[in-house]
Protein backbone atom coordinates (compact mmCIF):
# COMPACT_ATOMS: atom_id res chain seq x y z
CA UNK A 1 0.00 0.00 0.00
CA UNK A 2 1.55 3.38 -0.59
CA UNK A 3 2.39 5.76 1.55
CA UNK A 4 -0.50 8.85 0.64
CA UNK A 5 -3.45 5.46 0.49
CA UNK A 6 -1.61 4.03 3.87
CA UNK A 7 -2.56 7.15 5.74
CA UNK A 8 -5.85 7.61 4.14
CA UNK A 9 -7.23 4.33 5.21
CA UNK A 10 -5.96 4.96 8.35
CA UNK A 11 -7.87 7.72 9.06
CA UNK A 12 -10.85 6.75 7.77
CA UNK A 13 -10.59 3.61 8.19
CA UNK A 14 -15.27 -8.25 -25.01
CA UNK A 15 -18.51 -7.04 -24.90
CA UNK A 16 -21.58 -7.84 -26.15
CA UNK A 17 -25.33 -7.01 -25.21
CA UNK A 18 -27.99 -10.16 -25.74
CA UNK A 19 -30.69 -8.41 -28.22
CA UNK A 20 -29.24 -5.45 -28.97
CA UNK A 21 -30.57 -3.57 -32.01
CA UNK A 22 -31.40 0.08 -32.94
CA UNK A 23 -34.14 1.57 -32.25
CA UNK A 24 -36.07 4.91 -32.19
CA UNK A 25 -37.72 6.00 -28.74
CA UNK A 26 -39.98 8.83 -28.58
CA UNK A 27 -38.58 9.97 -32.21
CA UNK A 28 -34.64 9.79 -30.79
CA UNK A 29 -32.55 7.53 -32.48
CA UNK A 30 -31.28 4.60 -29.49
CA UNK A 31 -30.05 1.30 -28.96
CA UNK A 32 -32.77 -1.02 -27.79
CA UNK A 33 -30.93 -3.51 -25.60
CA UNK A 34 -32.63 -6.14 -23.02
CA UNK A 35 -31.33 -6.97 -19.48
CA UNK A 36 -31.61 -10.07 -17.54
CA UNK A 37 -32.12 -8.51 -14.29
CA UNK A 38 -35.02 -8.92 -12.30
CA UNK A 39 -34.77 -7.43 -8.53
CA UNK A 40 -34.67 -3.78 -7.68
CA UNK A 41 -31.30 -4.38 -5.92
CA UNK A 42 -29.00 -4.93 -8.52
CA UNK A 43 -26.32 -8.38 -8.05
CA UNK A 44 -23.00 -6.86 -9.62
CA UNK A 45 -19.65 -7.86 -9.89
CA UNK A 46 -17.25 -6.73 -7.20
CA UNK A 47 -13.69 -7.56 -6.51
CA UNK A 48 -13.04 -8.56 -3.45
CA UNK A 49 -10.09 -6.15 -2.89
CA UNK A 50 -11.85 -3.28 -2.97
CA UNK A 51 -11.37 -0.93 -0.07
CA UNK A 52 -14.13 0.94 1.38
CA UNK A 53 -13.94 3.93 3.38
CA UNK A 54 -17.24 4.59 5.01
CA UNK A 55 -18.91 8.18 6.08
CA UNK A 56 -15.90 10.45 5.23
CA UNK A 57 -16.71 13.97 6.03
CA UNK A 58 -16.40 16.13 2.64
CA UNK A 59 -18.28 19.51 4.06
CA UNK A 60 -20.70 21.00 6.05
CA UNK A 61 -23.92 22.83 5.11
CA UNK A 62 -26.27 24.51 7.42
CA UNK A 63 -24.71 22.46 10.29
CA UNK A 64 -25.17 19.27 8.48
CA UNK A 65 -22.31 17.11 7.96
CA UNK A 66 -21.89 16.15 4.85
CA UNK A 67 -20.69 12.70 4.41
CA UNK A 68 -19.27 10.40 1.75
CA UNK A 69 -17.86 6.46 0.84
CA UNK A 70 -14.61 6.24 -0.92
CA UNK A 71 -13.96 2.69 -2.54
CA UNK A 72 -10.25 2.25 -3.49
CA UNK A 73 -9.53 -0.10 -6.30
CA UNK A 74 -7.95 -3.56 -5.65
CA UNK A 75 -4.27 -2.02 -6.81
CA UNK A 76 -4.53 0.72 -5.01
CA UNK A 77 -3.30 -1.32 -1.90
CA UNK A 78 -0.26 -2.78 -3.71
CA UNK A 79 2.99 -1.10 -3.80
CA UNK A 80 3.34 -0.35 -7.87
CA UNK A 81 -0.79 0.32 -8.66
CA UNK A 82 -1.90 -0.57 -12.47
CA UNK A 83 -2.56 3.31 -13.10
CA UNK A 84 -1.19 6.11 -11.74
CA UNK A 85 -2.68 8.72 -11.11
CA UNK A 86 -6.09 7.09 -11.65
CA UNK A 87 -9.00 8.42 -12.93
CA UNK A 88 -12.00 8.93 -10.31
CA UNK A 89 -15.87 8.55 -10.12
CA UNK A 90 -18.40 10.28 -8.12
CA UNK A 91 -21.71 8.61 -8.03
CA UNK A 92 -24.66 10.26 -6.72
CA UNK A 93 -27.33 8.11 -5.52
CA UNK A 94 -31.34 8.56 -6.35
CA UNK A 95 -34.43 8.94 -4.41
CA UNK A 96 -36.54 11.21 -5.96
CA UNK A 97 -34.18 13.94 -4.29
CA UNK A 98 -36.15 13.30 -1.05
CA UNK A 99 -34.90 9.85 0.21
CA UNK A 100 -32.16 7.46 -0.59
CA UNK A 101 -28.69 6.77 0.85
CA UNK A 102 -25.20 6.10 -0.66
CA UNK A 103 -25.72 2.86 1.08
CA UNK A 104 -29.08 1.76 0.14
CA UNK A 105 -28.94 -1.98 -0.78
CA UNK A 106 -30.18 -0.73 -4.36
CA UNK A 107 -26.77 1.61 -4.70
CA UNK A 108 -24.50 1.06 -2.48
CA UNK A 109 -22.44 -1.70 -4.38
CA UNK A 110 -22.35 0.64 -6.90
CA UNK A 111 -19.49 1.74 -5.33
CA UNK A 112 -17.54 -1.48 -4.92
CA UNK A 113 -17.99 -1.91 -8.81
CA UNK A 114 -17.46 1.10 -10.44
CA UNK A 115 -14.40 0.80 -8.16
CA UNK A 116 -13.61 -2.89 -9.54
CA UNK A 117 -13.72 -1.63 -12.98
CA UNK A 118 -10.16 0.59 -11.71
CA UNK A 119 -10.98 3.48 -10.48
CA UNK A 120 -11.44 5.76 -7.36
CA UNK A 121 -15.20 6.12 -6.34
CA UNK A 122 -16.02 8.69 -3.77
CA UNK A 123 -20.50 7.90 -3.36
CA UNK A 124 -21.78 10.94 -1.72
CA UNK A 125 -24.91 12.23 0.19
CA UNK A 126 -26.38 15.25 -0.33
CA UNK A 127 -29.02 17.30 1.57
CA UNK A 128 -32.66 16.30 0.61
CA UNK A 129 -35.83 17.71 -0.13
CA UNK A 130 -38.21 19.13 1.26
CA UNK A 131 -35.97 20.53 3.99
CA UNK A 132 -33.59 21.27 2.01
CA UNK A 133 -34.82 22.62 -2.43
CA UNK A 134 -32.62 22.94 -5.35
CA UNK A 135 -29.67 24.08 -5.58
CA UNK A 136 -28.54 22.27 -2.47
CA UNK A 137 -28.28 18.75 -3.15
CA UNK A 138 -26.48 20.58 -6.62
CA UNK A 139 -24.14 22.40 -4.58
CA UNK A 140 -23.07 19.44 -2.47
CA UNK A 141 -22.49 16.92 -4.94
CA UNK A 142 -20.05 20.41 -6.27
CA UNK A 143 -18.52 20.67 -3.02
CA UNK A 144 -17.48 16.59 -3.12
CA UNK A 145 -16.03 17.03 -6.36
CA UNK A 146 -14.04 20.19 -5.02
CA UNK A 147 -13.11 17.88 -2.24
CA UNK A 148 -11.87 15.18 -4.35
CA UNK A 149 -9.94 17.81 -6.49
CA UNK A 150 -8.40 19.44 -3.79
CA UNK A 151 -4.61 18.80 -3.43
CA UNK A 152 -4.95 16.98 -0.45
CA UNK A 153 -7.26 14.29 -1.87
CA UNK A 154 -5.33 14.07 -5.31
CA UNK A 155 -2.53 13.27 -3.30
CA UNK A 156 -3.76 10.83 -0.87
CA UNK A 157 -5.90 9.00 -3.42
CA UNK A 158 -3.26 9.01 -6.34
CA UNK A 159 -5.90 10.60 -8.92
CA UNK A 160 -6.16 12.58 -11.86
CA UNK A 161 -7.93 15.56 -11.16
CA UNK A 162 -7.95 16.07 -14.96
CA UNK A 163 -10.21 12.71 -15.06
CA UNK A 164 -13.05 12.56 -12.55
CA UNK A 165 -16.43 11.01 -14.01
CA UNK A 166 -19.99 11.28 -12.49
CA UNK A 167 -22.17 8.70 -12.41
CA UNK A 168 -26.35 8.90 -11.15
CA UNK A 169 -29.49 7.16 -10.88
CA UNK A 170 -32.98 8.78 -10.96
CA UNK A 171 -32.80 12.13 -9.06
CA UNK A 172 -29.04 10.98 -9.06
CA UNK A 173 -28.96 11.26 -12.74
CA UNK A 174 -30.22 14.85 -13.17
CA UNK A 175 -27.63 15.80 -10.56
CA UNK A 176 -24.64 14.50 -12.38
CA UNK A 177 -26.14 15.81 -15.81
CA UNK A 178 -26.39 19.48 -14.25
CA UNK A 179 -22.80 18.35 -12.28
CA UNK A 180 -21.57 18.15 -15.88
CA UNK A 181 -23.43 20.54 -17.97
CA UNK A 182 -23.43 23.62 -15.89
CA UNK A 183 -20.65 26.06 -16.91
CA UNK A 184 -18.11 25.98 -20.19
CA UNK A 185 -14.69 24.84 -20.95
CA UNK A 186 -12.17 22.63 -19.28
CA UNK A 187 -13.58 19.13 -17.59
CA UNK A 188 -11.00 18.88 -15.67
CA UNK A 189 -11.23 21.91 -13.64
CA UNK A 190 -13.67 23.49 -10.64
CA UNK A 191 -16.62 21.10 -10.56
CA UNK A 192 -17.24 20.01 -14.41
CA UNK A 193 -16.35 15.93 -14.88
CA UNK A 194 -15.23 14.18 -18.17
CA UNK A 195 -17.87 11.69 -18.49
CA UNK A 196 -21.51 10.89 -17.24
CA UNK A 197 -23.40 8.30 -17.01
CA UNK A 198 -27.10 9.04 -16.34
CA UNK A 199 -29.51 6.53 -15.90
CA UNK A 200 -33.35 6.99 -15.73
CA UNK A 201 -32.49 10.95 -15.07
CA UNK A 202 -35.07 13.70 -14.94
CA UNK A 203 -33.98 16.48 -17.67
CA UNK A 204 -36.87 18.71 -17.55
CA UNK A 205 -38.43 20.03 -14.69
CA UNK A 206 -40.26 23.11 -16.23
CA UNK A 207 -43.64 21.30 -16.48
CA UNK A 208 -45.15 18.42 -14.49
CA UNK A 209 -43.93 15.41 -14.57
CA UNK A 210 -46.80 12.35 -14.60
CA UNK A 211 -45.00 9.15 -13.50
CA UNK A 212 -46.84 5.75 -14.08
CA UNK A 213 -48.77 4.21 -11.93
CA UNK A 214 -45.60 2.45 -10.72
CA UNK A 215 -44.73 5.01 -8.86
CA UNK A 216 -45.90 5.12 -5.29
CA UNK A 217 -46.24 8.63 -4.65
CA UNK A 218 -47.07 11.83 -5.78
CA UNK A 219 -43.79 12.83 -8.57
CA UNK A 220 -45.28 16.23 -9.12
CA UNK A 221 -45.25 17.08 -5.04
CA UNK A 222 -41.60 15.45 -4.92
CA UNK A 223 -40.58 17.34 -8.05
CA UNK A 224 -42.08 20.54 -6.76
CA UNK A 225 -40.28 20.01 -3.25
CA UNK A 226 -36.83 19.31 -5.13
CA UNK A 227 -37.63 22.78 -6.98
CA UNK A 228 -38.82 24.47 -3.52
CA UNK A 229 -41.92 25.90 -5.27
CA UNK A 230 -45.58 25.61 -4.84
CA UNK A 231 -46.44 25.57 -8.05
CA UNK A 232 -44.82 25.09 -11.45
CA UNK A 233 -46.11 28.51 -12.90
CA UNK A 234 -43.27 31.32 -12.59
CA UNK A 235 -41.21 28.99 -10.07
CA UNK A 236 -37.73 30.68 -10.97
CA UNK A 237 -35.76 27.38 -10.15
CA UNK A 238 -37.21 25.02 -12.71
CA UNK A 239 -35.13 25.80 -15.90
CA UNK A 240 -32.13 25.88 -13.60
CA UNK A 241 -32.39 22.53 -12.06
CA UNK A 242 -33.45 21.22 -16.10
CA UNK A 243 -30.18 19.80 -17.73
CA UNK A 244 -31.97 20.32 -21.13
CA UNK A 245 -31.49 24.15 -20.26
CA UNK A 246 -27.29 24.14 -19.93
CA UNK A 247 -26.37 21.89 -22.87
CA UNK A 248 -23.68 23.69 -24.98
CA UNK A 249 -20.61 22.41 -27.72
CA UNK A 250 -18.20 22.32 -24.53
CA UNK A 251 -20.16 19.64 -22.54
CA UNK A 252 -18.29 15.88 -21.53
CA UNK A 253 -19.54 12.70 -23.60
CA UNK A 254 -22.65 10.99 -21.79
CA UNK A 255 -23.96 7.73 -21.42
CA UNK A 256 -28.19 7.72 -20.90
CA UNK A 257 -30.00 4.56 -19.97
CA UNK A 258 -33.64 4.25 -19.40
CA UNK A 259 -36.47 1.37 -19.62
CA UNK A 260 -38.99 1.88 -22.26
CA UNK A 261 -42.18 1.28 -19.37
CA UNK A 262 -40.63 2.14 -16.14
CA UNK A 263 -42.61 4.79 -14.02
CA UNK A 264 -40.51 8.16 -15.12
CA UNK A 265 -41.06 8.76 -18.99
CA UNK A 266 -38.75 7.59 -21.41
CA UNK A 267 -39.34 11.26 -23.47
CA UNK A 268 -37.45 12.79 -20.50
CA UNK A 269 -33.76 10.74 -21.31
CA UNK A 270 -34.97 11.24 -25.36
CA UNK A 271 -35.09 14.97 -24.90
CA UNK A 272 -31.47 15.45 -23.35
CA UNK A 273 -30.33 13.03 -25.75
CA UNK A 274 -31.61 15.42 -28.46
CA UNK A 275 -30.12 18.53 -26.90
CA UNK A 276 -26.69 16.94 -26.36
CA UNK A 277 -26.78 15.51 -29.88
CA UNK A 278 -27.72 18.63 -31.50
CA UNK A 279 -24.63 20.32 -29.67
CA UNK A 280 -22.69 18.17 -31.29
CA UNK A 281 -21.70 15.87 -27.56
CA UNK A 282 -20.54 11.93 -27.91
CA UNK A 283 -23.88 10.22 -26.44
CA UNK A 284 -24.84 7.35 -26.28
CA UNK A 285 -28.40 6.09 -25.63
CA UNK A 286 -29.43 2.75 -24.23
CA UNK A 287 -33.24 1.91 -24.12
CA UNK A 288 -33.96 -1.04 -22.56
CA UNK A 289 -37.12 -3.18 -22.56
CA UNK A 290 -39.21 -3.52 -19.57
CA UNK A 291 -39.89 -1.45 -16.24
CA UNK A 292 -36.59 -1.70 -14.52
CA UNK A 293 -35.78 1.99 -12.97
CA UNK A 294 -32.31 3.25 -12.75
CA UNK A 295 -29.27 0.68 -11.57
CA UNK A 296 -32.04 -2.04 -11.05
CA UNK A 297 -31.16 -2.83 -15.10
CA UNK A 298 -27.68 -3.68 -14.19
CA UNK A 299 -27.20 -7.09 -15.11
CA UNK A 300 -23.61 -8.18 -15.98
CA UNK A 301 -23.47 -7.08 -20.03
CA UNK A 302 -24.95 -3.52 -19.15
CA UNK A 303 -22.42 -3.43 -16.09
CA UNK A 304 -19.80 -3.69 -18.53
CA UNK A 305 -21.04 -1.48 -20.94
CA UNK A 306 -21.21 0.94 -18.00
CA UNK A 307 -17.59 0.11 -16.99
CA UNK A 308 -16.33 0.18 -20.20
CA UNK A 309 -17.47 4.13 -21.04
CA UNK A 310 -15.68 5.02 -18.51
CA UNK A 311 -12.59 3.56 -19.13
CA UNK A 312 -11.90 4.66 -22.63
CA UNK A 313 -13.78 8.16 -21.37
CA UNK A 314 -11.27 8.36 -18.84
CA UNK A 315 -8.51 6.91 -20.54
CA UNK A 316 -8.27 3.42 -19.27
CA UNK A 317 -8.34 1.59 -21.83
CA UNK A 318 -5.76 -0.69 -22.69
Amino acid sequence: MSVSIRAFVAVGLALTLAGCTPAASAGVESELVTTTATELHPTLPIDPGVTVISDVQYGTADGTPLLLDVCLPPDATTAAPEASPRAAIVAIHGGSWRRGDKADLDFGPACRWLASGGFVVISVNYRLAPEWSFPAPLDDVRAAVRWLRAPEQVSRLDIDPARIGAFGASAGGNLAALLALDGTGDWGTGTRVAAVVNMSGISDLREPIEASSLYRGDFVQAQLDYLGCAALTECATAAEASPVTLVDASDPPFLVTHSLDEFLPVAQSGALVTALRGAGVATTYLTVEGELHGVSVLDDAMAARVVEFFRAALGLVE
